[in-house]
């Protein structure tokens, strides 16, 4: 089961920056990752309410909410704001460092154990991005690339809260976490003096459509596999979404890809595969820990 949930937040989390560039061309970024979160959060508070979920309280609220201002407000908002410009498939393959900050991070604090396959791991992965970086770097300008090294980061603390939230269902966590995230993108929108409008174009309608459902699965997904894996085997799914954006963006969207695109690409996610699994020894420890 945990795997099965594990393939549907590779599968939604890389068709997920594609529909973000459909959802570009219509609506305004904060508003239109706002108005997503503000649906999905209100989706699953009618799916909490139908399985009678209680909803967190005390720490466990005051946890959710933070978490939902970085996760799905800070986050967001990079991710929205570049995508207007940067392709897709630049974004998820970013993201795809995720795993790695996860675990020197968790290392850091202590959460899991150091080893130097992190390391070797991190330089694979920075020679990809900088093969990528030589492809694209000439079509992206500096904001949107700044703001998407970021957001990797921002995922990486995000996982490390969310396996540190007190026990809860996942449903009704992400129901109460997104809101916080959704106000946060609104007035964002506001201060950006963004107009709030309506889709026109019907493939505009799907991609919101999709949003909002693939972020209640993506979420709930990856709650529900980081209260049984560590945090950084967790965020290891991230490594996957490349491909999926690669091929979708390709047949959807039209984004070209070259071969050093694919290559450094391969090379991200080599690298992330070596610094984000530990060995076999270390994995043995650390059942043995808890």
């Amino acid at each position: 089961m945990v795997l099965l949930v594990f393939a549907a937040i590779v599968l939604v989390g890389g068709t997920n920056f594609v529909a973000v560039r459909f959802s570009n061309r219509e609506l305004p970024p904060f508003f239109g990752a706002g108005i997503r979160f503000v649906a999905a959060s209100l989706l699953l508070l009618v799916l909490a309410g139908a399985m009678r979920l209680r909803l967190p309280r005390g720490r466990a609220l005051v946890g959710a909410l933070a978490f939902g201002v970085l996760n799905f407000g800070v986050t967001y908002a990079l991710a929205y704001w570049a995508l207007q410009t940067a392709p897709a498939a630049l974004a998820s393959t970013l993201v795809a460092l995720t795993p790695l900050l996860t675990f020197l991070l968790a290392v850091t604090i202590r959460d899991e154990t150091f080893h130097w396959r992190g390391l070797a791991g991190g330089l694979v992965a920075i020679v990809g991005v900088a093969i990528i970086f030589r492809d694209q770097v000439r079509d992206v300008s500096l904001g949107p690339l700044v703001a998407l090294a970021l957001q990797p980061l921002a995922f990486a603390i995000g996982t490390i809260w969310a396996k540190r939230l007190p026990q809860g269902h996942p449903v009704a966590t992400n129901a109460v976490a997104m809101a916080p995230g959704a106000a946060l993108l609104l007035a964002l929108a506001w201060v950006a003096k963004e107009a709030p409008s309506l889709p026109s174009r019907p493939e505009t309608w799907l991609a919101l459509g999709y949003l909002i459902v693939a972020t209640a699965i993506l979420f709930v997904g990856i709650f529900f596999v980081v209260r049984r894996w560590t945090a950084s085997a967790t965020s290891y799914a991230t490594v996957m979404f490349p491909v999926v954006t690669l091929v979708v963006g390709a047949i959807i969207a039209g984004e070209g890809v070259t071969w050093s695109f694919v290559v450094g690409a391969a090379l991200v996610m080599v690298g992330v595969y070596i610094g984000a699994l530990a060995p076999r020894e270390a994995r043995s420890h650390a059942r043995a820990a808890a």
